[in-house]
């Protein structure tokens, strides 16, 4: 019997080609999924980043999918908001190839249900690991389902500039770094013929990552982003990490912007349109972000940290937006989906709308210092956390909450989040405060306790 415990996670399929995933795998996965949704849909799209084993698995699961009489329609080199889209627009359940901004030996699948909705471990991914675990023969009789392929590029385009017009915006110069990922296959066509100078970085499809990881949460891959926006005197620059989902921002001081205040802005937007309309953040967002939801005339609800739990907050309140640190950007206007070129068409449509520099736009945004996640490795988180917990709980006008990991609001308005890592020995602390002196002040009595 196999064991594919390393390689299911909490929202997606992940491991190490040739090692954990390989042909044979993927394809009794793509057989699995085709059961799972063959009652719902009588098809599945299926799309791939630019990972030199991407085609192949893709091929795979194609192969498995079709055994179990699903027919297939094949988008060819994808971001994975683009197969969301394809999976949104046709109303087909979907698997995208890819392992984001994973080292290049690494490839994944992420699936969806017809209209986007996420597939994660409570609702259906555990089931396909125990069948493909368990070696599940192929359904008896089935009719092999048929294959087509479609380019849904430009019919994508037209849909994100159907939501964002940036035709009325003045001139942009914009640097892009799309670190050899996806973003140099969407970037283009979505601002093909706008009033945006787009300045490349890194659009070569190449799944070695050859110039830095497409990861750009990590300060080191966005170090050439801002010494390019410096040298072109560029209004802006965006990084977007493999497969394109996520968008980071610098301003055109070639300063990071936070995804705190990306999401705060684009809320303000999305309330414009639809007033007093749900605004979902997750709660390691900066608390400005509810504070200006608010204030214009917006409802903030707060929730757990991961795209599922954003996802299903987003249609039990019928949200319109939501927003993550990690720069995950989801619009109800995109089936719920995140999009992080959407989220950075919005950034610039709001820079090209009036005649100030992006950061004096985005300070109206950032109301508070915060440390950035701080990663300790623990024996025994369990015991750290409660150790953190009594000795912040004696504290006079102290709350706390333990939504995700714990929460602890202090007095005058500074706050900390400290979680266990789902798949590694860590502690992740995040922390709040007025200014930077308090910033370093609580995060050090924090991590003296989780370090001691």
């Amino acid at each position: 019997m196999r064991d594919l415990s390393g390689v299911f996670k909490a929202y997606d399929i992940r491991g190490i080609v040739g090692e954990q995933l390989d042909a044979d795998v993927v394809r009794d996965i793509g057989a699995a999924f085709a059961r799972q949704v063959l009652g719902e849909r009588g098809a599945i799209v299926i799309g791939h980043d630019m990972r030199a084993s991407s085609p192949e698995l893709a091929s795979a699961f194609a192969d498995g999918a079709l055994r179990e009489g699903a027919d297939v329609v094949m988008i060819g080199l994808a971001s994975t908001d683009m197969l969301y889209y394809a999976s949104g627009s046709l109303d087909l359940p979907g698997a995208m190839f890819t392992a984001s901004h994973n080292p290049a030996k690494y490839n994944g699948i992420k699936l969806c249900r017809a209209g986007a909705a996420p597939v994660g471990q409570d609702t259906g991914l555990t089931d396909i690991q125990r069948e493909v675990e368990a070696g599940t023969e192929p359904t008896p009789g089935a009719r092999p389902g048929t294959l087509s392929t479609r380019d849904l590029l430009h019919d994508y385009v037209a849909y994100l500039r159907g939501l964002v017009d940036l035709s009325g915006s003045r001139p942009l110069r914009v640097v892009v770094d799309a670190g050899n990922g996806m973003g140099g296959h969407t970037v283009p066509a979505v601002f093909d013929g706008l009033p945006i100078d787009v300045v490349p970085m890194y659009f070569e499809l190449d799944g070695t990552f050859p110039n830095h990881e497409a990861n750009p949460l990590d300060p080191k891959n966005i170090v050439d982003l801002r010494a390019k926006v410096l040298e072109v005197g560029a209004d802006a620059g965006l990084a977007f990490d493999g497969d394109a989902d996520r968008c980071f921002v610098v301003d055109e001081r070639g300063e990071p912007v936070p995804p705190s205040a990306i999401t705060a802005l684009v809320a303000t937007r999305e309330l414009a349109k639809d007033p007093g309309g749900t605004i979902i953040h997750n709660l390691i967002t900066s608390k400005a972000v509810p504070e200006i939801v608010a204030e214009h005339g917006g409802k903030p609800v707060r929730t757990r940290v991961g795209h599922s739990f954003i996802k299903a907050e987003m249609a039990t309140t019928g949200a319109i937006f939501g927003g993550e640190h990690s720069a995950h950007y989801y619009f109800r206007d995109f089936w719920k989906a995140d999009t992080g070129m959407l989220a950075a068409m919005h950034v610039l449509a709001a820079l090209g709308e009036q005649d100030g520099p992006l950061s004096t736009l985005t300070s109206a945004y950032s109301r508070y210092a915060a440390s950035g996640e701080i990663n300790s490795t623990v024996g025994d988180q369990a015991g750290r956390m409660a150790a953190v917990k009594d000795a912040f709980a004696a504290r006079d006008g102290v709350r706390a909450d333990e939504l995700d990991g714990l929460t602890v609001e202090l007095p005058g308005g500074g706050w900390f989040n400290l979680r266990p890592s789902n798949t590694e020995p860590l502690l992740r602390l995040n922390v709040e405060a007025a200014d930077d002196s308090a910033v370093a002040a609580l995060r050090d009595e924090v991590l003296a306790i989780v370090r001691a």
